[in-house]
Parts: structure tokens; C-alpha cells; sequence
């Protein structure tokens, strides 16, 4: 069957509320810089387009869930959709159990061995598996990661073995180290210690992120709407399983750490509170202040609200789509949060959101 489809680039789009859709890369014709640009799909009010990739028809993308497994879609099993459609819900391609969700996905073209998945979970574990260890699928999905009771996936990325790593704990804390820091391990393998965490499970790792340079800054947001970007170079690099660095103050006013994403000036992103409220803002418009620095006002919440999160928004205008290669880059670092592979999954704590796809 695969044969018989056709090879053609596609645009693939994964919401924020969990919708994926694709369309064919010619559908978006070349436009002059400054024009209007081409909606990639439709959106709710209370959803948006989180994560976009131009990839082969024949690629995979590899989505992995909270509960550590990893499951296959060949980019032509995407469902197509107009522009003006929302998509099909992602819960429906795959045989998720309650409460899993997808919390990573990462587009491939060959299982080489010279690349890695590099995933990272709440309790402070990482793990680097070479991409090869993946190139079997099953219907019923293969295990990514080994969980320890209570714990779950909240990070994974397509690496090279010269990326850096970051994990950003709820206290407002960040380690930073190189990837070669961390062995390759097995499928089944639970990993090694990325972050050292207070053993009263009062904190927990909320998101990885994963920089192969320093252009770009670090945007941090905490559950009372306060945040900032601080460059990169702040951070600096040491061995993995350490306490960490202060990223961001959790002082009485801010609240907890409640997510981290890479972003450049020219970025926009989205915040999301408890209460369904959504505030769409330039990242040039947030404030560059040191790492011990409390930050600023990013968003105003209401009586008994909190920031659940905030996403970085991923939009391309025609002429941006037109110049993909359809090589299956993109941008699936895998920020996201996720839960364990076969208990039932913790409850968040209070007033947070547990991630989903994104």
C-alpha cells in the first residue's frame, strides 16, 4: 500500500487541544515577505496550533506519551484537511489508555545511529536511547522509557549528541549540562539522574528543554502570572544531578515554576491559565532580566486562577512553508508533560494542568 502513495511534502499540525491534521506542502504558495500568510488550520477559541513540522509523506513521527510508550504514524496516515478544518483528535489514532496522552512528537526519516531520543521525566530522570531503538513499530506502541512508581514523561527530543539539556524544576531551579553527560541506554532502561529533587516529592521536574547553540533565550513563567527571558549564557553548564541554578524566583508572589521554553525575539507565545483564559504575547515584549530576578507581569488572572502553562506559538507564513526541504526537522523538542506507563497516574497538584498534545 505504501507504494501507492504518493511522495510530496506535508504540513503537519498538532493543537494545543489535541487535534492533528496535514496538508500538502503545495497547497501554500510562495508569497512575498510581509503578506498576510495562509491559515494552517482551524483553531476554537480556546485552542491553537502548537507544534508544526514540514515533513516526507513517507517520514514517521514519533509521538510519546506520558505513560512512556511510543507509538508510530507514517505522515500519509495524517488525516488531510482544509485549511478551514480543525483536524481529528489525536486520542482517536492511537490506543491510548485513560488519562495517557501524547506528550512529544518527534518527525524521523531514518533510524540512523547517529542520533538519539533524549527524554527526561518529573522525578528528575533523563535517558538517551539511540534513535535505531526505534525502528520497529507496533501497533499497540513499544515502551520508551522505564517509569518508577508515580512518575512520568515530561520532555523528549531528537538530538545528536552534542546538544545541552535543561530541566526546570516547580522550586524555580534549573541544571543545564552536555548531552554526552548521559550514556546510551536501552528501550527498557529507567535512565539516570539528570536533577537532584528533595525527596518529600514537594517538587517536581516540569519541562526539558534541549539547545544545540546559544541564540536563542529562555522564557520562564510561574503559576501567578510572573515571568521573564534570560539569555541562555546565564545559565551555565554543569554535571547533570545536581540541585540546580535559581531560574526564576517562587517567592510568595510568583508562585511556583510552572513552565520553559527557548524562544527568539521575533517569537510569540501563548499563555494558558486554570480558567480557560488565553493571552497571546511577543516574546520581545517580556522583559530580559537576570536568572535571580522575580520577573514580570505576564498575564492577569482572576480570583483563584492560575498560569497552567504557556507554549511557544508555532506559525509559518507561505513563503516560510515554501522554503521547507522536507527533511523532518521541525520543531519537536518535546517541552511537554506527561505520566507513568502502568499505574494509575498521580493527580497534578493543585491548580496545575497535566500536559497533553500539544
Amino acid at each position: 500500500m505504501e507504494d501507492l502513495i504518493a511522495p510530496q511534502d506535508m504540513v503537519v499540525t498538532f493543537s494545543h487541544g489535541g487535534y492533528v491534521k496535514s496538508q500538502p506542502l503545495a497547497d501554500y504558495r510562495a508569497q512575498r515577505r510581509g503578506g498576510r500568510g495562509r491559515q494552517a488550520a482551524a483553531t476554537k477559541e480556546d485552542d491553537f496550533i502548537e507544534r508544526l513540522f514540514v515533513a516526507h509523506s513517507h517520514d514517521y513521527l514519533l509521538c510519546f506519551s506520558s505513560r512512556g510508550r511510543l507509538y508510530w504514524l507514517k505522515v500519509y496516515e495524517v488525516p488531510q484537511g482544509a485549511s478551514s478544518s480543525k483536524g481529528r483528535p489525536v486520542v482517536n489514532m492511537f490506543p491510548l489508555e485513560e488519562g495517557e496522552k501524547i506528550t512529544a512528537v518527534v518527525p524521523v526519516r531514518e533510524f540512523d545511529d547517529n542520533h538519539f531520543v533524549f527524554m527526561a521525566t518529573a522525578q528528575g530522570t533523563v535517558k538517551k536511547t539511540p534513535l535505531s531503538e526505534f525502528s520497529r513499530p507496533r501497533p499497540s506502541g513499544i515502551i520508551a522509557v522505564g517509569l518508577d512508581p508515580g512518575d512520568y514523561l515530561v520532555g523528549a527530543a531528537l538530538t545528536d549528541g552534542r546538544y545541552d539539556v535543561m530541566l526546570f524544576s516547580s522550586e524555580g531551579k534549573a541544571v543545564r549540562f552536555a548531552e554526552d553527560d548521559v550514556r546510551p541506554m536501552g528501550r527498557q532502561a529507567t535512565g539516570v539522574r539528570g536533577m537532584r529533587l528533595p525527596e518529600d516529592a514537594s517538587q517536581r521536574v516540569v519541562c526539558m528543554l534541549a539547545a544545540d547553540d546559544e541564540s536563542k533565550a529562555v522564557l520562564t513563567a510561574t503559576e501567578k502570572g510572573f515571568g521573564k527571558r534570560t539569555p541562555i549564557s546565564e545559565y551555565t553548564r554543569h554535571g547533570r544531578g545536581g540541585l540546580g541554578m535559581i531560574a526564576i524566583q517562587t517567592s510568595e508572589r510568583n508562585g511556583a515554576l510552572v513552565g520553559a521554553v527557548l524562544a527568539d525575539q521575533s517569537d510569540e507565545v501563548m499563555l494558558i491559565s486554570t480558567g480557560g483564559v488565553l493571552i497571546r504575547t511577543g516574546v520581545a515584549q517580556i522583559r530580559e532580566q537576570g536568572r535571580s530576578t522575580q520577573g514580570v507581569t505576564l498575564i492577569a488572572l482572576g480570583e483563584g486562577e492560575k498560569l497552567a502553562g504557556l507554549e511557544r506559538i508555532v506559525e509559518r507564513d507561505e513563503e516560510d512553508l515554501g522554503g521547507g526541504n522536507g527533511n523532518g526537522s521541525g520543531n519537536g523538542n518535546g517541552n511537554g508533560g506527561g505520566r507513568d506507563d502502568a499505574e494509575p497516574l498521580p493527580e497534578p497538584p493543585a491548580g496545575e494542568t497535566p500536559p497533553q498534545v500539544h
